[in-house]
């Protein structure tokens, strides 16, 4: 995840804010699952026009 801020979660949709992240548990267990996906270019607008829905943990 290294070198990226925005990681989405491909089940549920959400899309995670890296830097802003509080519970890296969340990350870890997405990441376990391997139903991630990152953006290029890296930014929320890419997130949102993949149908990626922004969430704060």
């Amino acid at each position: 995840m290294e070198g990226f801020r925005y990681v989405g979660d491909k089940r549920s949709q959400l899309v995670y804010d890296l830097d802003e992240i509080s519970d890296e548990s969340v990350i870890e267990e997405l990441v376990a699952s391997e139903q991630f996906s990152v953006f290029g270019p890296d930014n929320l607008a890419e997130a949102r026009n993949r149908g990626y829905r922004p969430r704060a943990v």
